[in-house]
């Protein structure tokens, strides 16, 4: 079998690195999960360098620490105007309070990997990978008041705040979650894999998103009855626009995303950059920007036409993406080139690069005080950057 280009460079250098055992498999979940992955995508010639680049960011040792990809591993809390970043390495969690200038470190529990923030109570939720485990932050306090068991290898959450259910999966198991707001009580159905979970809380609708599915799986959240909703195969990255009921998911393989609205099959098929791996929506403007990790580029779509009116170019290889909707900024994350590429929603052009850690690879916006918090994966670290100055006078800075 002959690699090309990119894909080829990547698993070769991966495989220096992080010799895998696939008949043992003793690397961690989530190493395992982007192994899987990779060689899944060198067998169809699919394009997921995004995920192998997140191993790739790593530095050489005996056992890695970390290959985080989760794009929930830095969010931002509503309720409570905190930021929570997870620290893998030390099983903890940095909580960034922007009023007053403070970040506290809480301990818990083994390789945490992804947050999701329940808007219901204010609380945050960590899934901790390592020991099969969910730590409740109570968002006033920032202590742990409950460690729910989960099972093995929990990866991606989401909340409802509209029921108070929080929703986890885990890595290779048919096996959701479901944790109660209300009691931390989990309770589990059988689902299907998923890797990403999105959720609209007006309809009470979960989606469940499996890379090595050619569906997309939606959970009634009253009866809890599953669909299946066709979408193609290479599914990595997934946005919900509540306020329409539209779900964009890319289909990082076909260089393009796949728009499925209301109960219509086919979905509708929207032209991206090359990798898709990554999405978010601006709900005032209607606007999808599509991060292409592959071309380094943003594909800005028309959420009411469905479809592209902008390419914008980035920094070597984005993958993640975050909005200001108060300012309509869009903030994109470029994990090989240390930076973070700022656009004006308005007339879709670079207003600004800015310097970042070492492989930034998730985001969070605090738009009330004009502070970008930044996950990055090389060094470990979560950097804040004051964007103060880029936001337009006129847009409330």
């Amino acid at each position: 079998m002959v690699l090309t280009g990119i894909l080829a460079k990547e698993y070769l250098l991966i495989s220096m690195q992080y010799p895998i055992n696939l008949q043992t498999r003793t690397e961690s979940p989530i190493l395992e999960r982007s192994s899987r992955r990779l060689l899944t995508a060198i067998a169809t010639f699919g394009a997921v360098v995004f995920i192998a680049h997140s191993l790739l960011a790593q530095p050489q040792q005996t056992e890695p620490a970390t290959a985080l990809i989760n794009p929930q591993a830095i969010v931002f809390n509503p309720v409570t105007g905190k930021v929570y970043a997870v620290d893998q390495s030390r099983g903890a969690v940095n909580i960034t309070d922007d009023i007053e200038n403070s970040t506290l470190r809480v301990k818990v529990g083994a390789g945490p990997v992804s947050i999701a923030v329940n808007s219901a109570n204010g609380r945050a939720y960590v899934v901790n990978a390592e020991d099969g485990t969910v730590s409740v932050i109570d968002g006033k306090t920032d202590a742990v008041v409950a460690t729910v068991s989960v099972g093995n290898h929990p990866y991606s959450i989401a909340a409802n705040g509209a029921t108070g259910k929080v929703y986890v999966s885990h890595t290779y198991s048919n096996q959701l979650t479901i944790i109660d707001g209300a009691t931390n009580i989990p309770t589990a159905i059988k689902t299907g894999s998923a890797d990403l979970i999105a959720v609209n809380s007006k309809t009470n609708t979960i989606y469940l998103l499996g890379y090595e599915s050619s569906n997309l799986t939606v959970l009634d959240g009253v009866s809890q009855t599953l669909a299946a909703r066709p979408t193609g195969m290479h599914l990595w990255g997934i946005a919900v626009n509540e306020a329409i009921g539209t779900v964009y998911v890319a289909r990082s393989g076909s260089a393009d995303i796949a728009v499925l609205e209301n109960n219509t099959i086919p979905a509708s098929i929207i032209e991206t950059g090359t990798i898709p791996c990554a999405l978010a929506i601006n709900p005032t403007t209607n606007t999808v920007y599509v991060i292409n990790y592959g071309d380094n580029s943003v594909t800005v779509i028309d959420g009411t036409k469905n479809h592209a009116i902008a390419s914008v170019p980035t920094g070597n290889h984005p993958q993640a993406v975050a909005i200001d909707i108060a300012a309509n900024l869009i903030y994109v994350a470029n994990t090989r080139a240390n930076t973070v590429t700022v656009i004006d929603g308005a007339s879709n052009t670079v207003l600004a690069t800015l310097e970042a850690g070492k492989n930034p690879y998730a985001l969070a916006i605090d738009s009330r005080f004009g502070k970008l918090h930044v996950a990055n994966l090389d060094d470990k670290s979560f950097t804040i950057i004051d964007v103060h100055k880029i936001r337009k006078p006129t847009r409330g800075s």
